[in-house]
């Protein structure tokens, strides 16, 4: 058996650590040599959970009569009460009198009283643990004490956590903090301080400050000038210690301690400390610093730990670009919220940082540096709770400014699409109610040439067909270039109607001449009709050398175009029939739809119109 005696100062109390000691020389059982009264308060003694020894004093403190034990030393040491009253505890128990001698005989002549821990191991583990304080009293030494046996686990099932407990240990992992309260010299600890010491928790760490115990010795004095100044009625300090973890390893550590004393003189101690040994020794990191290093390369969403607290704050790279600040110089405050454009956002704001609210979800615009022409629209989402009457934070930060632009633009494309298949399916009902109409009157007109009918009306159905396809394929059905698409027709035209040999066309449309559909539709029927006529009548003679059909799209002005389209014919010798021919019926009533004029040019060689008709219709 070994036994170690230290008087620890930052509990004021003196730990008796014994090592690998035996029931057998604890307990020596001996015959009873005195008889005693027995304690008038036993039953009641025998119902608290704190176990009380009394001794008498004998021969003037040369040893000391034991009057009544404690149920927890019995049973620990198989014996009952009448197998210990009336003893001398030198002989009972050699060890304890040798162990005790000097605290009862200073509280016997003193009236002292004396505060020891008595620490077991058993093979260097953790076995028992009391704390006990020596008075005197009625003539008679009393010894009470509060007993664990670390023997019997206590585990604390997850299910048993309370959900700000447990969120609060998630905060503490990532953010290299932890607190502490100390009441009647025991202490609570956060899972935050075993993280910071690296280690697991232990059952006599109520009774340790397991921290300061680490202290390196350069810093000891810094330690006692913190309990100097926390043991005042009411005071705060703040210092920075070097702390070396049973691991070995070297840490930094920033303490902040509050003292009162309660009503009852009884002094309170809590404080919170912060692993700050990145700030010191680059080659460290701690677990907020991974978390926040997988946020490294998100410049459109930033992970906020701490963001209510001004002093102990933690934001990702991506809120520092968000807000266009260098991170080495930015100082968190509520300044930042100046910036903010809707101004019952920032009462709300106030109201989580004042504590009045718990959370906050909020989309809001921030304008850079105040400057209204660099706005950025963000969700932010903060929650707040508390843990040992410290308030904890962590939120998100999410630019979502191009997404909403992003987002209307697909729904003004979507509303684009929806107009153009209804304009389009009106459209195509429109026009095939024409080529019907025209069918009707070509059955008349023509009734004895029915391929003549067939030719007309497949050429009409291409033209419109051609048209489709290229609304379809369009962004902008009202704004579709016709010099592009003349190109494609006149492609179109040469395949499909029989021209005479060598005859050619000539395009020239304005590069920027852009119609809307029910401008084009029209148009290009009109096209047709007088293309197919001066292919039927205009080139008799198949010999005859330049033989053109020429089309010239011009604008006039910003609200008025022009078509001219002449051929390289014999020309017409009485005007007068063409202009009563259905042909020419249907040219003039397209010429209507579309709110134009048409009239027949003078030439010398072949035929020609001239179409003035506006860009844009009015009910467009």
């Amino acid at each position: 058996m070994r036994i170690e005696k230290e008087y620890r100062h930052l509990e004021d109390i003196d730990e008796i650590r014994i090592f690998n000691g035996s029931k057998k020389e604890f307990y020596k059982p001996t015959p009873k040599e005195f008889d005693v009264e027995h304690v008038p308060i036993q039953e009641l003694i025998d119902n608290i959970p704190v176990e009380i020894h009394t001794f008498i004093p004998y021969e003037d403190g040369k040893d000391f009569i034991i009057q009544s034990l404690g149920n927890f030393t019995l049973e620990r040491y198989g014996c009952t009460q009448e197998d210990a009253q009336g003893r001398l505890l030198s002989k009972l128990s050699p060890v304890f009198f040798d162990i005790l001698y000097d605290y009862l005989i200073d509280v016997y002549e003193n009236h002292n009283i004396r505060k020891i821990r008595f620490v077991y191991y058993n093979k260097n583990k953790l076995t028992k643990l009391s704390t006990a304080r020596i008075v005197y009293d009625m003539g008679r030494i009393f010894i009470a004490s509060r007993n664990v046996d670390t023997v019997v686990s206590k585990r604390v099932d997850i299910d048993d956590r309370t959900f700000d407990e447990d969120k609060s240990n998630v905060m503490e992992s990532f953010s290299q903090t932890g607190s502490y309260y100390n009441i009647h010299g025991k202490y609570t600890w956060s899972q935050g301080i075993y993280n910071i010491i690296n280690r697991a928790k232990e059952e006599a760490d109520d009774y340790y400050n397991i921290v300061f115990d680490l202290v390196i010795p350069e810093d000891k004095h810094i330690v006692n000038k913190i309990f100097n100044i926390t043991n005042k009625e009411t005071s705060q300090c703040e210092e920075i210690i070097r702390i070396r973890t049973a691991d070995g390893v070297l840490k930094f550590i920033e303490v902040n301690l509050y003292s009162y004393f309660d009503e009852s003189g009884i002094i309170i101690r809590q404080g919170l400390i912060n692993d700050i040994t990145q700030r010191h020794h680059d080659e460290i990191s701690k677990p907020v610093d991974f978390m926040l290093d997988g946020f490294k390369n998100s410049t459109k969403l930033a992970l906020l730990v701490e963001p209510l607290n001004e002093r102990q704050y933690k934001f990702s790279k991506g809120f520092y670009h968000m807000i266009e600040e260098d991170h080495e110089k930015y100082v968190h405050s509520r300044n930042i919220l100046n910036n903010i454009v809707e101004k019952e956002i920032v009462e709300s704001l106030n109201d989580l940082i004042d504590g009045k609210i718990d959370k906050l979800a909020e989309t809001f615009t921030y304008e850079v540096d105040g400057n209204p022409d660099n706005r950025k629209t963000v969700d932010l989402y903060i929650e707040r709770f508390n843990y040992n009457n410290s308030p904890h934070s962590v939120g998100f930060l999410t630019d979502i400014t191009e997404e909403l632009e992003k987002q209307e633009e697909l729904i003004e494309a979507n509303d684009i699409k929806l107009i153009l298949i209804k304009e389009i399916h009106h459209r195509v009902k429109n026009n095939l109610q024409v080529l019907n109409s025209f069918l009707n009157l070509e059955k008349r007109a023509y009734k004895n040439d029915p391929d003549l009918i067939i030719d007309h009306m497949q050429k009409r159905l291409t033209s419109l067909a051609l048209l489709h396809e290229k609304t379809c394929r369009s962004e902008d059905f009202k704004n579709i270039n016709l010099k592009e698409y003349m190109v494609d027709h006149d492609v179109q035209t040469k395949n499909l109607v029989d021209l005479p040999v060598e005859v050619e066309f000539e395009t020239y449309v304005d590069e920027d001449l852009d119609l809307s559909v029910e401008v084009l539709t029209p148009l290009l029927l009109i096209i047709d009709e007088i293309t197919m006529n001066a292919v039927k009548h205009a080139f008799p003679d198949k010999t005859a050398p330049d033989k053109k059909i020429i089309k010239e799209m011009r604008i006039i002005d910003d609200k008025t175009a022009q078509l001219i389209i002449r051929d390289t014919s014999v020309g017409i010798k009485d005007p007068s029939k063409i202009t009563k021919n259905l042909g020419c019926e249907i040219i003039k009533s397209l010429t209507r739809q579309i709110g134009g004029t048409i009239t027949l040019m003078d030439h010398e060689n072949g035929t020609g119109y001239k179409l003035v008709f506006p860009i844009k219709m009015q009910h467009t």
